[in-house]
């Protein structure tokens, strides 16, 4: 079985490099480390995953906790973005990753099942935040980090910036001379909270006042609700001219009673969604949305994560917002030239 002390004899250096090289440590070239994890391979070397737990008392194992409400699990090109930069890092540190999920058993405990694996990290990208054993695990000292949700007690949290993606939906949208926008929104979170704070702040900058029947809650990531608000909304009296829906795989469901009415997107109504997954752009015309930066939010999760458990970083109390961007689109009408 080929060992460290054989790659560092075949390098032609020392024990504690090659080690340090093969964990991507930032105190070892980037040109050594590519000279020696080549050579690792070239060699066949598997390290021992034993001894290196029993020497640094680490498993090099993170948690995911992932629950998928709607189905749609890592389909979903959001989390499949995030999972995907979340286990680049992983990877180039020497992590492997294990997911973790109730599924259907009420009686499950997220804090005995991740404690009982002796598991260095968890990162929690979607669950209900307020389970007493997530509340528990939060408190137990655990490396841990969240995705979009906060606790108050002292941990870190990286959020999409919720705030800049509704403001700039929000005054493209008004740019273009709408006033009557209604807005289907998904389940109670913080998330939601922000969106709809962002949303009605703009709306009151620009002297904008809608009715209360413009605001229909659906689901996120459930395209059938967001088709039976959509339905509701353009049964209204007075319709609105433009409609936001919470995600844009939700938008499809309202794209669909759209068509069934005979309306276009762009041309006889205009909607807006949210996420920037792949299907919206090859719509006809293409959503306009806006995109989150899910590899980046993956990539600094973990990377973050890591530098709890190694200790590299002191700071455990600490909140990160990662900006995307506007996706103008074609379905947003501009009404001013019909003015």
């Amino acid at each position: 079985m080929v060992t460290l002390k054989d790659i560092a004899k075949e390098c032609g250096v020392s024990f504690s490099t090659v080690s340090k090289a093969l964990q991507g440590s930032p105190e070892i070239s980037l040109e050594t480390i590519k000279i020696i994890q080549s050579k690792a391979e070239e060699m066949g070397y598997h390290p021992n995953i034993a001894a290196r737990t029993l020497r640094t008392n680490k498993t090099f194992d993170l948690g995911v906790i992932f629950e998928d409400k709607t189905g749609t699990g890592l389909q979903h090109q959001y989390f499949a973005k995030i999972l995907s930069g979340f286990q680049e890092v992983a990877t180039a540190h020497n992590y492997d990753i294990t997911f973790t999920g109730p599924s259907t058993n009420k009686d499950y405990d997220y804090y005995k099942h991740i404690m009982g694996r002796s598991i260095d990290g968890v990162a929690i990208l979607s669950a209900d935040f307020t389970r007493p054993d997530l509340q528990k695990l939060v408190s137990s000292g655990l490396p841990l980090i969240t995705l979009d949700y906060k606790y108050d007690s002292g941990h870190i949290a990286v959020l999409s910036n919720n705030t800049k993606g509704m403001d700039d939906l929000t005054n493209y949208v008004i740019s273009k001379g709408h006033t009557k926008i209604a807005m289907i929104y998904g389940e109670d979170t913080l998330v939601t909270r922000e969106r709809k704070t962002i949303f009605n702040k703009i709306l009151h900058d620009n002297n904008i006042t809608i009715p209360d029947e413009y605001f229909v809650q659906g689901q996120y990531y459930n395209s059938d609700l967001s088709k039976t608000a959509t339905e509701k909304l353009l049964s209204l009296p007075e319709p609105p001219t433009c409609i936001f829906f919470p995600d844009d795989f939700s938008a499809l469901g309202g794209i669909k009673a759209l068509h069934a009415r005979g309306l276009t997107p762009g041309k006889d109504i205009s909607i807006v969604g949210y996420d920037g997954i792949l299907l919206s752009s090859m719509l006809v015309p293409p959503l306009t949305t806006y995109e989150q930066d899910g590899n980046t939010i993956g990539r600094t999760m973990a990377t973050l994560l890591i530098e709890q458990i190694e200790k590299k970083s002191t700071s455990t109390d600490k909140t990160i917002f990662i900006n995307g961007k506007l996706i103008p689109g074609g379905t947003v009408l501009d009404i001013n030239q019909t003015k």
